[in-house]
């Protein structure tokens, strides 16, 4: 397979606001992404199985009003759960950003600890600063993880800008998380130490998670925004960094989506 044969599904509508840096970030990565509404999935209009990549986006997703993600996740347990549990069976990609996260741990797509999908064991709550956070952040990779979207990173810079991302769990849960090496990021400091402190901790996370996946590696949800930094320019700091000849030729933020795509082609 090419490529330019790797179709991305990229889910818009009711509040989220995410797709277009989304499919330019696929679409940089030599795939072919398509902005679908959720209503044309829910119809039966377009299908996942069309698909290789499944792209939960940012946004605000039904104003929140019932906590982010809550009424999405609702929406597709009742009219796509067979689907997804297909799309999943048939060890597709699926990555969750932010409102996307949120989604994600709603449905019980991460971490899934016993493969049983749809079976909430993670929440995303309320920040600790109890307001809205716009930053960027700092995030160190678990080399050991069987995340796919995260190969090859070690300390990477992202921006956030979420209300509800303090990832929490019952003990039983977070350690199940740490044995298996499905924390994927956590939110460090410019040294790669981690962050258990705000403001390089935005929100208070246990163990101060960012992201995390499934077992399989497939499944990735993660609270900061790779989509948003996908040009050098998009970085707070880059004329800083162009006056001293360190100016990269792309954001951070692409090797998450070139990862995935690179996965598709290779084991296609």
């Amino acid at each position: 397979m090419k490529k330019s044969e790797v179709k991305v599904l990229v889910i818009t509508g009711f509040g989220l606001n995410c797709e277009k840096e989304t499919a330019t970030a696929f679409r940089l990565c030599g795939a072919a992404p398509e902005l679908v509404h959720l209503n044309d999935l829910l119809s039966g209009k377009r299908l996942l199985n069309e698909f290789h990549i499944l792209a939960f986006i940012g946004g605000f997703s039904f104003g929140d009003h019932l906590g982010a993600g809550t009424v999405f996740a609702n929406r597709i347990k009742a009219r796509l759960q067979d689907e997804l549990k297909q799309f999943v069976a048939a060890g597709k990609l699926i990555i969750g950003i932010c409102n996307g996260f949120q989604t994600l741990t709603r449905l019980g797509l991460v971490p899934a600890l016993n493969g049983n999908i749809f079976e909430q064991e993670v929440a995303l709550a309320p920040n600790d600063s109890g307001v809205f956070r716009d930053d960027w952040v700092y995030l160190k990779a678990n080399p050991v993880s069987p995340c796919i979207f995260t190969r090859g990173i070690d300390l990477v810079r992202l921006p956030v800008r979420h209300g509800e991302g303090k990832l929490a769990a019952d003990a039983a849960v977070l350690a199940e998380l740490e044995r298996r090496n499905l924390v994927v990021l956590r939110y460090a400091e410019a040294d790669g130490s981690i962050a258990e402190d705000f403001p390089a901790n935005p929100n208070g996370a246990l163990h101060a998670i960012a992201g995390i996946c499934d077992p399989t590696g497939r499944i990735f949800g993660l609270m900061p925004h790779p989509e948003a930094f996908l040009s050098p320019f998009n970085s707070p700091t880059w004329g800083r960094e162009k006056l001293k000849g360190k100016l990269p030729s792309e954001g951070e933020g692409v090797i998450f989506f070139r990862n995935a795509v690179d996965f598709v082609v290779e084991n296609s």
